[in-house]
């Protein structure tokens, strides 16, 4: 039934990679099942027969479409399929996408469609990367026009040896966690986290993971030789020739004093009038191509931003082709919130605005690995007013989403654990204006915040881009890109770290891949302007994170019960940890392994309802002091309840250090009282003095009695937790 199925293998990282083609999805250009270990990722390229009209781009799409019954689970949604894509499954169409883009025909205007399904997933064995081999064997058997193929592979550093394609039990261990894909001779992309490797750790790592991928294009290249099919032709979009010299002549002096500006705003008023005499020269006398103008005069500035680097060394703005624009730094801004920072760098501007919330604030995930929630969350805003333009919000997009992730990855190594700082973080990076490299303003951005919110980072973070100018074998590197800069130029390569080392990377290409040398003089020019940044404009801001919370932020403390307590601090039916959180306006968590978190705005109600928790918990013990409640008044004394379902009876020659006649005239229900335990009976029945607390705490003189008795040092009660 299938007489073109066919099965490639080779190995990969020790462990087998499988390629089937020719049983599914036959009707797509090209497709393949890639097993790797147990994994399974069908993936599928598609071309329409027509280019689109009316576009100036290459219409391409990759969906990575996470399926639950891979991991064998059934959705949590309401309806019980799954529904968007999660966060991950955007992650990783772009992580396909970026080294793909470049190698097809920048003049194609067909839509393509890459779409990899995941149906297997064997924890050990990614999926992202089996998804980015299979994405890329399916279009290079395929008649889409593809320079490929390219081939990824995943790398870690575990106890200081880089490790290829780390198993679960590695990548937990691993200092870094780096994704790199390559064509047959160069470096095509590159995705990083990491904690505070060096440049050196990182740069071995990169070259590791290319050489890997050689030998798997390799792989792919002898399929493609044995049952690829030849690749079509397709209609181009490019003006012609004759259009654009034409073009050139005729505007190159007013682009050049159009563009030889440092201010983006007046950069494109100057423009508008040269669009206008262009389009009045030219459309008449190119009548079939005048739509295509505006290409010509995008090709036209890039030739003269290019030039002036090449040729030159002259950047648009009139910087030094290491030098970084203005840059600002400021904390504090808005009253009310937790945290905030403003980063500026030239005319791209982020403020950073952090949450902080309960532990029980962790993002719930619900995808295909093992990671159930996150507790620090970064959300990255690009309004239209960032880049002076008007459309409707409708959400963030996939770039959104990967510039949050982005930041959220280069500050995850420095985030407190949950032991040292029990809080959820959420981060929301608002781009104010927009020229060139927001994603790396909105981590020095967050920085900032996460310090005002007074965050005990483990050191602070600092974010900056390298461009890229390449011609023949020519290449010239430079520091801060701004828009035009990364519009013409060939390479987006953005590094954040801290002192030590580097915590994320991501490159984005315009060419087919990069070599060594350009790797490394990259992370060089990176390592000193990050630092830079930290030392002479942020740390200036804030040299470290505040002392103390917001007023308005919630206060949390933390303690850990037998669970076996659990159930008595919880009550029936909640009715106990209720009285408690109502009692003491608070929230309370309580986790399955005994941890308890308890967060209130004030820390003193805070620590009052620890001290009832832990009561509840501990047992009270004699000698221990308390802070109560008073529950009834008997002839006798008073009933005090110390913590919910634990009262005591304090006698009345125990109320008060002088002689007491009637109960009623020292204390009355409802009174808060301090007692010390002074008796536990067989039948685990309290007895309580405020007599003896009244002494130990304040240090009371009993009435006719040695003042020597008051004279033990008192330890001043503060209501947080039972005295021992």
């Amino acid at each position: 039934m299938f007489e073109d199925y066919k099965v490639f293998k080779t190995d990969l990282a020790g462990r087998p990679l499988v390629i089937e083609t020719g049983k599914m999805a036959q009707l797509a250009s090209g497709s393949v099942l890639v097993r790797y270990g147990e994994t399974a990722v069908l993936c599928a390229a598609t071309m329409s027969d027509k280019p689109r009209d009316g576009i100036d781009f290459f219409p391409m799409s990759v969906d990575f479409e996470e399926k639950l019954y891979s991991v064998g689970r059934i959705p949590g949604s309401f309806t019980r399929r799954e529904g968007r894509p999660t966060e991950k499954a955007i992650l990783a169409s772009r992580l396909i996408d970026r080294p793909m883009r470049p190698l097809f025909p920048k003049d194609m205007r067909n839509d393509v469609s890459i779409v990899c399904t995941v149906m297997s997933v064997d924890p050990d064995c990614s999926p992202e990367i089996a998804g980015m081999i299979g994405a890329s064997c399916a279009v290079a058997i395929s008649p889409i026009p593809w320079d490929g193929p390219i081939a990824g592979c995943s790398v870690g550093l575990v106890d200081g040896e880089i490790v290829i394609n780390p198993t679960a039990e590695q990548a937990a261990k691993s200092k870094m966690e780096v994704t790199v894909a390559s064509t047959a001779d160069l470096v095509a992309m590159i995705e990083a986290g990491a904690d505070q490797v060096s440049d050196e750790d990182m740069f071995n790592g990169i070259m590791k993971g290319h050489e890997i991928n050689q030998k798997t294009v390799e792989f792919i290249n002898s399929i493609v030789a044995e049952i690829g099919k030849p690749k079509i032709d397709f209609p181009s979009n490019d003006p012609s020739p004759e259009l654009f010299e034409a073009v050139k002549a005729y505007a190159i002096d007013d682009v050049r004093a159009a563009m030889d500006t440092d201010d983006k705003r007046i950069r494109d008023e100057r423009l508008k009038p040269v669009y206008e005499a262009v389009h009045e020269k030219f459309d008449e006398e190119f009548p079939e191509e005048a739509e295509k103008i505006d290409d010509c005069m995008y090709k036209l500035q890039k030739f003269v931003v290019r030039r002036w680097l090449l040729d030159d060394n002259k950047r648009v703005d009139g910087r030094g082709i290491d030098e970084i624009r203005p840059l600002a730094a400021e904390v504090g801004l808005l009253p009310r919130v937790h945290g905030s920072g403003l980063f500026t760098r030239g005319q791209t501007q982020v403020l950073t605005i952090a949450t902080l919330g309960q532990v029980r604030d962790a993002q719930i995930l619900d995808g295909i690995d093992d990671e159930e929630s996150k507790r620090y969350m970064h959300h990255y805003n690009f309004p239209s007013y960032s880049v002076g333009e008007t459309r409707p919000s409708r959400g963030p997009g996939r770039r959104e989403i990967g510039h949050g992730a982005l930041a959220e990855r280069a500050l995850l190594p420095v985030i407190p654990s949950e032991d040292e700082f029990p809080y959820s973080f959420r981060l929301v990076s608002e781009v104010l204006s927009s020229n060139g490299s927001t994603s790396q303003g909105s981590v020095c951005g967050s920085t900032l915040a996460l310090m005002d919110a007074g965050v005990p980072i483990k050191a602070p973070v600092a974010g900056i881009s390298c461009g890229l100018v390449t011609e023949g074998d020519r290449f010239m590197t430079m520091v801060d890109i701004q828009g035009v800069e990364d519009f013409f130029g060939d390479m987006d390569f953005k590094v954040a770290g801290t002192h030590t080392g580097i915590t994320a990377i991501q490159m984005d290409l315009k060419i087919h891949g990069l070599t060594p040398e350009i790797i490394k003089e990259a992370l060089e020019k990176t390592h000193k302007a990050r630092l830079y940044i930290l030392d002479e404009i942020m740390l200036k801001a804030i040299p470290a994170p505040r002392a103390e919370l917001s007023k308005y932020a919630p206060k949390m403390l933390t303690t850990r019960i037998d669970v076996d307590k659990i159930r008595e601090v919880i009550g029936s039916g909640g009715k106990v940890i209720q009285k408690i959180c109502a009692d003491c306006d608070c929230k309370i968590d309580v986790e399955e392994d005994g941890r308890v978190f308890i967060s209130a705005i004030d820390i003193e109600n805070a620590k009052r309802a620890l001290m009832i928790v832990e009561t509840i918990a501990m047992d009270p013990e004699i000698g221990a002091i308390y802070k109560g409640k008073v529950t009834r008044l008997m002839s006798f004394g008073a009933f005090v309840e110390i913590a919910p379902g634990k009262e005591g009876l304090v006698h009345i020659s125990q109320l008060d250090v002088k002689r007491v006649e009637k109960v009623e005239d020292v204390v009355q229900v409802g009174d808060e009282v301090i007692v010390k335990v002074t008796e536990i009976d067989d039948q685990g029945r309290l007895n309580l003095s405020r007599r003896d607390a009244l002494i130990e705490v304040e240090g009371a003189v009993p009435e006719n009695g040695d003042a020597s008795q008051g004279r033990r040092s008192p330890r001043p009660f503060n209501g947080s937790r039972p005295r021992r």
